[in-house]
């Protein structure tokens, strides 16, 4: 393809002839020309929504020469999202649709020499609320119109997103031209047996015979298509072929095919490997073998998606994998992902699951929307269909569960809210394109339509009694089968924050909240496992703590279930913007402390208190065994009673141990330890515990790349973190949130370009813990 990306303009508002960047959007081509303030500072979003209620238009020149090519399409994979489309002034297609690709033919349209387009894009809000007008309205978690436009539902703000409703041309344009017959779509399937079968589908400018050759690993297979014929079947089997695995289990190998139609060559990449769902329980098994899912919710990296670099996308993945992770579920108010993405999961192991983009709230089923949804689902089913690490077509996020429990009954009085979609035309879609791969209603659910969509038994749940209402103990009383959702909430980084904020001084205020009661819930809780902050540096680090903590305990909680309980899905990995929410890296790509409690949590084999019982799990191919020493302790250090055990653990298994010295009076702790994995349980909460004023030496140490940090504790140090962040906005430190107990010592290593106050460094706020000297 012949991309059109340059020369650009934006017409719209008081503004004419704006130099514009495509791919790309209003707001950012606005803001690189100087014309609107960085919208993720400060708070800027607030006046900027009035370029969601503006038409624009994007127009360029080209020039153009017929070689005689019978057909040239304008290809268009990413309009957002209600735009004509016209050729020297000639109209080449209407759109309705960010998620989907458009093909309009314009060898009618074209001219030699210098030829105009132009891409008129409707008011995003105007288009959604005259549908909403004529359709009646529908129920939701937010009074935006999303519901009523094929459209990034966050768009229109979130609760923890800003209002930024986009326009633009968000993904590639240009020109197709081709001749006799185009391979219009490649749909292969490669199970583990080896076998590879390809559907292929030829879109013809004129009748004539073809013909299709696929090969992969050497094995390679012809069909001839009769003229008139539009689609085939090759099927292939490559003995013994080496499998996909989701990390953790193995390699993830690929292969390349190819697919050939005479000068057209199109290469993918393929795994071989199977998958299957067991319904009730909500296991995945991948080649026969169950997988644990340890996973995080994604939702878009960035509000103005174009600006997502293939670079970026791989810090996210290597993000998410050092903290543990193999399944990213991309969420269902976001979008389809770019290709760059998959690639990523399909090398590096990382399970998918894809929402279908459907997401808190009730949407209506009828036109124009339900063939807008028919042809995304159909583009998009086929675009990502090829990718071993996709292992799920979700149909949408909480709409199930909101007109079970959130009042929708009643306010529908019978109108359409999307169930047609979910349990009739998304499966059937994904049964036609993609029949090998599963699919699954909503989440939460249950299984079956008429059953609790949020039963704990079957299926799977999400959970926000706790974030909302409970205390994060409150996780214990869950005995769930997959937790698809879960989350806590904390600041950005103080980084982020500074940077993204004027205020002096910062506030807990200054950094954005859009989560209802999201302040005071953070507050809430801190309930008595911390001090209350009475500055914003303690509310900083206590809530930050906290969200790791809470996490934590919910994750640990779930993986001592195993093989019960076989997932969870942590809310949410990444950041759109400077915020406080569920995130665990921010806004600017830093991680927070809970991705550090993270790393801890979802390590293949941890160590965990739940109550007085210890629990080992082992989430390896290997058994582990060996001596489990457990040792009850004072705050002040003293040893007051040794146990050890012999145990093994089964590979894929967990081994519960009842410790006889599990008695603690107040001011005591048990410490279990096995090949370097620890565990904690105290007598009571941390302000309860009557620790002993934290006393430690540091030495500095200036290295090639940055410093490293040594502490050694002379008393307990509970929960010792180190904020580099604070003297240097690029310095990066290797881990937090350790718990020494006296005599023990911990290296940090932090990475930073610039010279560091070695003071600054080891003192009060750029080295904390719970028990500090104040």
């Amino acid at each position: 393809m012949r991309t059109l990306h340059q020369g650009w303009t934006l017409t719209g508002s008081d503004f004419s002839g704006v130099p514009a960047t495509v791919p790309g959007c209003v707001h950012t081509d606005l803001l690189a020309a100087g014309l609107i303030d960085d919208p993720y500072l400060d708070r800027n979003e607030e006046r900027l929504t009035w370029i969601g209620r503006t038409p624009w238009t994007y127009e360029t020149t080209f020039d153009w020469t017929d070689t005689g090519e019978e057909r040239v399409d304008l290809v268009c994979a990413g309009l957002d999202t209600v735009a004509t489309v016209l050729v020297n002034g000639m109209q080449a297609g209407r759109t309705a649709n960010m998620h989907r690709t458009y093909r309009f033919a314009v060898e009618h349209l074209l001219r030699e020499g210098v030829n105009t387009l132009a891409v008129h894009f409707d008011s995003p809000y105007a288009y959604a609320e005259a549908r909403r007008a004529e359709l009646g309205e529908r129920p939701g978690a937010y009074a935006e119109p999303y519901p009523f436009i094929r459209k990034m539902a966050s768009n229109f703000g979130w609760d923890w997103g800003p209002t930024l409703v986009t326009a633009g041309i968000w993904r590639a344009i240009g020109l197709e031209a081709w001749s006799g017959a185009r391979l219009a779509e490649v749909l292969p399937t490669a199970r583990a047996d080896g076998e590879v079968e390809v559907r292929v589908r030829v879109e013809h400018a004129r009748p004539a015979a073809c013909e299709v050759v696929a090969e992969v690993a050497g094995v390679e297979a012809r069909v001839r298509l009769a003229a008139g014929e539009t689609s085939a079947v090759l099927r292939m089997r490559v003995e013994d072929p080496e499998l996909w695995w989701p990390r953790g289990y193995g390699e993830a190998r690929l292969y390349d095919l190819t697919v050939r139609l005479g000068d057209q060559v199109r290469t993918e990449r393929i795994g071989f490997r199977d998958v299957h769902v067991d319904r009730e329980a909500f296991r995945l098994t991948v080649n026969g073998a169950p997988v644990y899912v340890k996973g995080f919710n994604w939702i878009p990296d960035d509000c103005f998606p174009a600006r997502i670099t293939p670079e970026d996308l791989a810090e996210r993945f290597t993000q998410a994998t050092d903290a543990g992770a193999n399944l990213l579920r991309v969420w269902g108010g976001g979008t389809y992902e770019s290709d760059a993405f998959y690639d990523l999961a399909d090398e590096r192991g990382v399970l998918i699951w894809q929402d279908f983009p459907f997401a808190c709230a009730a949407y209506p089923e009828e036109e124009p929307l339900w063939s807008e949804v028919e042809a995304e689902a159909r583009d998009n089913v086929a675009r990502l269909m090829r990718h071993p690490s996709l292992v799920l077509w979700c149909g949408n996020n909480e709409n199930i569960e909101g007109f079970w429990h959130w009042g929708w009954k009643k306010e529908l009085a019978g109108r359409t809210w999307g169930e047609g979609f979910y349990q009739d035309l998304l499966p059937r879609v994904v049964n036609e394109v993609d029949p090998a791969r599963a699919y699954w209603p909503g989440s939460p659910y249950s299984g079956t339509p008429d059953r609790d969509p949020n039963d704990p038994s079957r299926g799977t749940i999400h959970i926000w009694t706790v974030w909302n209402a409970q205390d994060y103990t409150h996780y214990a009383n869950y005995t769930p089968r997959f937790v698809a959702e879960f989350g806590f909430q904390g600041p950005p980084a103080y980084a982020t924050l500074r940077r993204a904020s004027s205020d002096q001084p910062l506030t807990p205020d200054s950094s954005p909240q859009k989560a209802i009661g999201g302040q005071d819930k953070l507050l809430r809780g801190l309930g008595a496992h911390l001090p209350r902050p009475e500055t914003f540096d303690d509310w900083h680090y206590y809530t930050q703590l906290n969200q790791a903590r809470a996490m934590a305990f919910g994750v640990e909680r779930f993986r001592a279930l195993m093989p019960y309980c076989m997932g969870t899905i942590i809310w949410q990995f990444n950041d759109c913007w400077p915020v406080t929410s569920w995130s665990a890296v921010d806004g600017d790509g830093r991680k927070k402390p809970l991705w550090y409690g993270m790393r801890r949590a979802y390590a293949p084999r941890i160590l965990t208190f739940q109550g007085a019982e210890l629990v080992a799990v082992n989430d390896s191919a290997e058994p582990w065994e060996g001596e489990l020493a457990i040792t009850r302790m004072s705050v002040a250090g003293e040893t007051l009673a040794k146990e050890s055990v012999t145990i093994r653990v089964e590979p894929r298994a967990v081994l519960g141990v009842e410790p006889a010295i599990a008695d603690l009076a107040t001011g005591e702790l048990l410490v279990a330890e096995l090949d370097g994995t620890r565990a904690l349980r105290l007598a009571a909460e941390d302000p309860e515990m009557g620790y002993p004023a934290a006393d430690y030496t540091t030495g500095v140490e200036v290295v090639d790349g940055g410093v490293r940090l040594r502490v050694t504790a002379r008393t307990i140090l509970r929960d010792l973190a180190v904020f580099p962040d604070r003297l240097a906005q690029d310095a990066v430190i290797d881990d937090q949130l350790v718990t020494l107990l006296p005599g023990e010592s911990a290296t940090f290593h932090i990475t930073t370009t610039q010279a560091l106050d070695h003071e600054a460094l080891t003192s009060y706020p750029v080295l904390r813990c719970v028990n500090e000297r104040r």
